[in-house]
């Protein structure tokens, strides 16, 4: 598959879903894909991507900003504490805060710098043990006690359980916007993104249906 034919899925299942056309920001996750292949899509005018790894982003992405204009980065994977400087000074956003802890070196960063990227709080919808992410019945108090330190949190993040149906998880990731007033919605991938979109995401992060199978 390739960018345009990913485009013009997302900008069908808007149109189907009674959204206004780009009304839903397309991130290319580029993580662990080859230079070569994260240049074509460059090429053909994709400028927002997620990256996974803040140091992966750090080796990758200083080169072709120079190169490109207007490149915007989005941290879709765990963030480490010891890397949060790094990232704040690195993404546009980023999607996986998950943890009070994070949220407070987030906002001492932010006060020192004054600025901080745009934060979604990333929510464990499945309850997995092995998936970051605050539990569900959480959310609300980790949303609000991001405010009281007077970060952006713009939004919520989820990442549904492999093999399940992922509309009640977006749904669920829904409801937990709308009583906290957010209005970013980070949710669907490369199998299930027009779910997504027809559930309210704002930002859809798709991968290998853009560049391929990644490598390693």
């Amino acid at each position: 598959m390739t960018l345009a034919t990913i485009t013009e899925r997302l900008r069908a299942a808007e149109a189907l879903a009674g959204r206004a056309p780009n009304a839903v920001t397309l991130i290319a996750v580029s993580k662990v894909q080859p230079e070569d292949r994260v240049r074509a899509v460059l090429q053909q005018g994709q400028r927002i991507f997620g990256e996974n790894r803040v140091q992966e982003a750090q080796t990758r992405w200083p080169e072709f900003q120079q190169e490109f204009e207007d490149i915007s980065l989005h941290l879709i994977g765990p963030l480490q504490t010891n890397k949060a400087r790094a990232a704040v000074e690195m993404f546009d956003a980023i999607h996986s805060v998950d943890r009070p802890r994070l949220a407070n070196t987030l906002a001492r960063l932010a006060q020192e710098r004054g600025a901080c990227p745009d934060l979604f709080v990333q929510v464990n919808t499945g309850v997995e043990p092995q998936k970051a992410g605050v539990l569900p019945e959480d959310a609300d108090a980790m949303i609000a006690q991001m405010r009281e330190m007077d970060l952006p949190v713009i939004g919520a993040m989820c990442i549904p359980p492999a093999g399940e149906d992922s509309a009640p998880h977006f749904q669920m990731l829904a409801q937990i916007a709308e009583r906290n007033g957010l209005q970013g919605l980070s949710m669907g991938m490369s199998d299930d993104f027009e779910t997504a979109v027809a559930l309210g995401a704002t930002h859809v992060r798709v991968g290998s249906a853009i560049f391929g199978a990644r490598e390693g």
